[in-house]
């Protein structure tokens, strides 16, 4: 394996956890459909890939939202039950992203949406010591969209072996690893610190 130059991390239920249920839950009382249907009839808008790819902006979102599902949820409202998913303690501490920073770049690769991230943006701090964040509504792409990870590369600063990418979905690792990327999936904070020092990176 290469000596790395660029770590790179997924966001949710990496960086910072998060339920969907909490939403589910949420939208229940504005919805005439249980909760536990409720993610089902939302898959089958396909509006979600829409949002998150950056093809439509987030009030057209919840529009189409509003219609496919019955509800006269207000923007500000939605905003909010949408949001509800993240939990407030990270996966990873602040510590490590302070340490790798002093050799290695260090970078989020998401697919996450305007509402998503304007929400942890402002509540998880951690995110404000990556050098550089790559977000699919911004590059228009979506993991493992091969057009994500060129986007990745293209601000990593190192060649596709030199860097290491972890994310909690094996199809989005596996993506990484076609590209050319070191890549491991996130099983939990101890199998990353095992991967990183495994490719001799200097977590102390």
């Amino acid at each position: 394996m290469r000596e790395l130059k660029t770590i790179i991390f997924d966001l949710g239920n990496v960086i910072i956890p998060f339920d969907f249920r909490i939403g589910y839950a949420a939208l229940e009382g504005h919805v005439d459909i249980p909760a536990a249907e409720i993610p089902d009839r939302i898959r089958a808008t396909g509006l979600v890939p829409e949002l998150e790819s950056g093809r439509i902006n987030p009030r057209d979102f919840l529009n189409m939202f509003n219609s496919a599902l019955g509800s006269q949820i207000s923007y500000e409202e939605f905003c909010g039950i949408w949001s509800s998913i993240f939990l407030p303690e990270t996966l990873v501490p602040d510590s490590l992203i302070e340490t790798l920073k002093k050799k290695y770049r260090v970078m989020v690769l998401s697919n996450t949406n305007a509402i998503h991230f304007e929400q942890v943006w402002g509540a998880y701090p951690i995110l404000r010591q990556f050098d550089h964040l790559i977000l699919s509504h911004e590059v228009k792409a979506l993991k493992p969209e091969p057009a994500i990870y060129a986007a990745a590369l293209a601000e990593a600063r190192a060649e596709p072996g030199e860097c290491f990418f972890t994310d909690d979905i094996a199809a989005y690792v596996e993506g990484a690893r076609q590209a050319g990327m070191q890549a491991e999936q996130f099983l939990g904070y101890e199998k990353l610190l095992g991967d990183l020092l495994a490719r001799g990176v200097e977590i102390i």
